[in-house]
C-alpha cells in the first residue's frame, strides 16, 4: 500500500516527466533526470538480463541494478518460491560478475531485513 506521501510524489514525477515530453516533442533539448535504462532500452533486453525472465522484473545489466533487485527482491509479487530460488541464483552470478558484494546467502534473509552492501 502507498502512502499519502508517496502517492503524491508519484504525482510529482508523472507531472515533471509530462513537461519534459511535451518540450522534447516541441524540439527543445531536455536532459534526463535519472541515469536508468529507458522503457525502450529495457524492452530491447533478452529475457535472460532479468532475474524474473518470465516477468521482465530486474534487469541486471550493471552494479546499481543488481543492487537495485537485491533492494526490491521482496516487492516482485506473483512470483513462487521456485522462481525466487532461479532469480537469486541469477542475482548472485549477475553480483560475482559485477563485482557487487551480496551478504545474504539467501534470498529468504532479505525478508528478515539487509539487502546489498
Amino acid at each position: 500500500m502507498s502512502t499519502e506521501r508517496q502517492k503524491a510524489a508519484a504525482r510529482q514525477n508523472l507531472e515533471t516527466a509530462r513537461a519534459d515530453q511535451a518540450a522534447r516533442q516541441e524540439g527543445r533539448d531536455v536532459p534526463r533526470r535519472s541515469h536508468g535504462m529507458t522503457t525502450s532500452e529495457e524492452d530491447q533486453l533478452p529475457d535472460d538480463a532479468f532475474a524474473f525472465p518470465k516477468e521482465r522484473k530486474e534487469p541486471l545489466v550493471d552494479a546499481a541494478h543488481v543492487r537495485n533487485a537485491v533492494a526490491r527482491f521482496d516487492q516482485v509479487e506473483g512470483v513462487s518460491d521456485a522462481e525466487r530460488d532461479r532469480a537469486w541464483q541469477r542475482i548472485q552470478s549477475a553480483a560475482r560478475r559485477l563485482h557487487v558484494e551480496i551478504h545474504e546467502g539467501d534470498w529468504r534473509e532479505l525478508f528478515r531485513g539487509g539487502g546489498a552492501h
